[in-house]
């Protein structure tokens, strides 16, 4: 039998989490089978992925009718809906949240991405996601804007647990990851239990390539006279990413030995892990599996969309790479600066950002406008 190289990944402390939901591989078994048998110990969705697994599927028909009937708007149909597949999924993965003393089997949601922008509304909206789903191993996934930061930490210190999503550079990760440790020390101030709470920090890969790409591309098709410099543009390609997320992992470590992240470990608090988010390769160029075998290392977390999951399976060369060349990840981070390169990342980063929102809000609101299509075919005559 092949070996399914996922399985080895967990030995080096990575767990890999299926980024997808849909009610078809609920009520196949097919998610089942992954978590039992493949190694999948968590899951993420977003809107671009509900508005995928929603739209035109006859499998919500049912659900949505009786929401028509119940006199339920538009958006409270999409909940039900949602909160149906998250609920069914939390308990599919609640034998992994259990036998890993909660380190995974969560399942992440995230709040409307029309409120990324909005504190109040975010803890509002965290709260009552986790008290209407009522599941424990529910993640409540926030954006790593400005805004969402003091959301962040007023939503752990409340004892939910956070995904905090679309972060670019490792200026926002820092910033969320002491987020996360201000929100366990407002709680602990308040004498509540801070042992039973996990939140990761979900970087993402390959749009930062995608982006910076573009921009060498761009360079080199005005054309470059010095063969040096053409040396230089091209090196970067497909190299940004990794570099960074791997600096960004040098900061979770000066963290986690910080004496204020000790002194919450000592009460039974739990690391908040990076996440490496958008993890499929957009270049066809490129290794299909390279945003996971360059990232695999030690309380990390990947998650991965079905088709990466299956190529990883089948040829992923697996070792621990996340340390390795980290001396050439920061001088790669360096030399974007140089005049013949010239690429902002902060610039890059903010970019993203602003991006990742969009990209959010757009199947949001197809979605919504599927939805009361469908609404309008369901209703009663």
């Amino acid at each position: 039998m092949a070996t399914n190289h996922l399985l080895e990944i967990n030995q080096y402390g990575q767990s890999i989490w299926l980024d997808n939901l849909t009610r078809d591989i609920i009520q196949s078994g097919e998610l089942k089978e992954l978590v039992e048998n493949q190694g999948i110990s968590g899951i993420t969705s977003n809107p671009a992925i509900f508005e995928k697994a929603i739209a035109g599927n006859v499998i919500y028909d049912a659900d949505i009718e009786a929401g028509v009937r119940a006199g339920l708007p538009t958006y409270k149909i999409y909940e039900s809906l949602v909160f149906a597949d998250i609920r069914n999924a939390c308990d599919i993965l609640r034998p992994v949240y259990e036998a890993s003393n909660r380190l995974d089997g969560y399942v992440s949601i995230e709040v409307p991405p029309t409120i990324a922008h909005d504190t109040e509304a975010t803890i509002t909206e965290a709260r009552r996601y986790f008290q209407e789903i009522g599941r424990e191993n529910l993640m409540i996934k926030i954006p790593g804007t400005e805004p969402g930061l003091p959301a962040v930490e007023q939503v752990i210190a409340d004892g939910i647990n956070v995904n905090i999503t679309l972060l670019f550079s490792v200026e926002s990760y820092v910033n969320t990851a002491w987020a996360y440790i201000q929100g366990l020390e407002k709680r602990l101030a308040e004498g509540k239990d801070i042992s039973k709470i996990a939140s990761v920090a979900s970087f993402f890969l390959s749009r930062i390539d995608s982006n910076i790409d573009a921009k060498i591309d761009a360079k080199l098709k005005k054309g470059v006279d010095d063969i040096a410099v053409e040396a230089k543009l091209k090196a970067v390609k497909g190299k940004v990413a990794i570099a960074n997320a791997k600096i960004a992992y040098q900061e979770y470590k000066k963290i986690i030995r910080s004496e204020r992240w000790q002194d919450l470990a000592a009460k039974g608090a739990k690391v908040q892990r990076l996440l490496w988010a958008s993890t499929s390769t957009k270049d066809p160029d490129y290794r299909d599996v390279m945003y996971i075998e360059e990232l695999i290392g030690r309380d990390t977390v990947n998650t991965v969309p079905p088709a990466t999951i299956k190529a990883c399976a089948d040829h992923c060369n697996v070792s621990d790479r996340l340390e390795t060349d980290v001396d050439k990840a920061y001088t790669l981070i360096k030399n974007l600066k140089d005049p013949d390169i010239n690429i902002d990342l902060d610039t890059v980063m903010d970019e993203l950002l602003v991006e990742g929102i969009d990209k959010f809000i757009q199947p949001f609101q197809s979605l919504m406008n599927s939805l009361e299509d469908k609404i309008k075919v369901l209703s009663p005559v």
